[in-house]
């Protein structure tokens, strides 16, 4: 396996440091905008090779996975470079894999009712090129997307008869201190893939609405809280709807009633973005500041401090996980919670990157051995649900990170 791995920052550098550690490929092709950056990943390991991409460019993407023999595309920056990645990987013969899926487009006259462009559809509408061409595209493979659809499949298969309800709940006790120790606001992932699914209206899918938009619809952003009591110590968290890649995954591959993504972002951080949104200043529409054409979010983006270099600040643990109703293997009433934890001192401690960066890069890296080992295999567009659980979860345990269940 030759591997192009698109993207350098936090998740891809947190990727390249988990697979420096495996040995089921024989070479990482580390690319970025920045080559430094691309330069610090590549130096961990011998299989590694640094080099210089425009991620906005299918051509060129085409052009660097068949200069270096490529056979699978990695995807691991924003999503707004999905398509002409996804694009120059089908171009190069290459199978592709990425964490987030393909932007989407609010309904134009009822947002918060009605969907206009999902996520993923623009890859979804070309699922039969890729399977035609007997190449994989498996989207949606990072912790959310990505754990979380695997814990979807888990539960199906092995501990529920019927679905009542799959709700993604991702929280946290997270801190990040300023230069004078008092708390930052220091979001842990990018800013600008946050402001994109925190500010477009979430999307929830319930099985007796299909006539309707296939069953999908949406709300008001931060719509429908509620407190969910995170295990190993987070505690409770206010969590709301949010625009989510596993609400338009999981209904395709396992049968439930209903399914939603809820994300705990705590009342600052969702205040801080309402007045971001007040002020235009979630816009990707570039305007002229002085005679230069900027986009507004790309401003607060270059304004907020990296997220992969906050690991020394921060402090506590981070949690995904699914929490599924609805009948056991025997038909009595169940309610399991499947998660995963990672603490920060932790993957500091054992890998040098923070535990969010760290929680989503492990499970591509997961998946494409999976794939190299033949376990995991099949062609066309497809999420992690179409796959087996089983063998994904043991090997998360077999890289020391071990997930949870918790009966509720």
């Amino acid at each position: 396996m030759r591997i192009l791995l698109v993207g350098a920052g936090g998740v891809g550098a947190a990727f390249a440091g988990i697979a420096a550690r495996r040995d089921f490929f024989t070479q990482i092709v580390i690319a970025d905008y920045d080559l430094a950056r691309a330069e610090k990943a590549a130096a961990l390991d011998a299989r590694f090779v640094a080099a210089q991409i425009d991620a906005s460019d299918a051509a060129s993407v085409a052009a660097m996975a068949n200069e270096h023999g490529a056979t699978h595309v990695m995807n691991a920056v924003d999503p707004r470079f999905v398509m002409a990645i996804f694009d120059g990987a089908f171009a190069a013969g290459a199978d592709y894999l990425d964490m987030a899926m393909s932007l989407s487009r609010p309904h134009p006259q009822a947002p918060y009712s009605r969907i206009g462009v999902k996520l993923g559809d623009e890859q979804f509408e070309k699922a039969a090129a890729w399977e035609a061409a007997g190449r994989l595209a498996l989207v949606g493979i990072g912790v959310e997307p990505g754990l979380s659809d695997v814990f979807a499949r888990y539960a199906a298969d092995h501990l529920f008869s019927e679905i009542d309800e799959l709700g993604t709940r991702d929280g946290a006790n997270l801190s990040v201190e300023g230069p004078d120790g008092e708390a930052a606001f220091a979001p842990s992932f990018s800013i600008w893939t946050t402001i994109e699914e925190c500010l477009n209206p979430p999307v929830v899918w319930e099985k007796a609405r299909a006539e309707v938009d296939g069953g999908w619809f949406t709300t008001e952003p931060f719509s429908e809280p509620e407190t969910f009591d995170f295990p190993d110590g987070i505690g409770p968290v206010e969590c709301v709807n949010v625009e989510h890649e596993e609400v338009l995954l999981m209904p395709r591959w396992v049968e439930a009633n209903r399914v939603t993504f809820k994300y705990g972002l705590g009342d600052e951080f969702i205040d801080v973005l309402k007045t971001l949104h007040k002020l235009g200043l979630d816009s990707t529409e570039k305007v002229n500041v002085a005679g230069t054409e900027v986009s507004p979010r790309d401003v607060v983006a270059a304004c907020l401090p990296d997220p992969a270099g906050l690991g020394e600040r921060m402090r506590g643990k981070t949690c995904a996980g699914v929490y599924v109703t609805g009948k056991d293997k025997s038909g009595a009433i169940r309610a399991t919670y499947l998660y995963h934890v990672v603490d920060n001192e932790w993957s500091m401690r054992k890998y040098g990157h923070q535990c969010v960066v760290w929680q989503t890069a492990v499970n591509p890296v997961i998946a494409l051995e999976l794939l190299a080992r033949g376990v995991w295999s099949g062609a066309g567009v497809l999420g992690p649900e179409a796959f087996d659980a089983v063998p994904f979860l043991d090997l998360l345990t077999e890289y020391g990170s071990p997930w949870g269940q918790r009966e509720q």
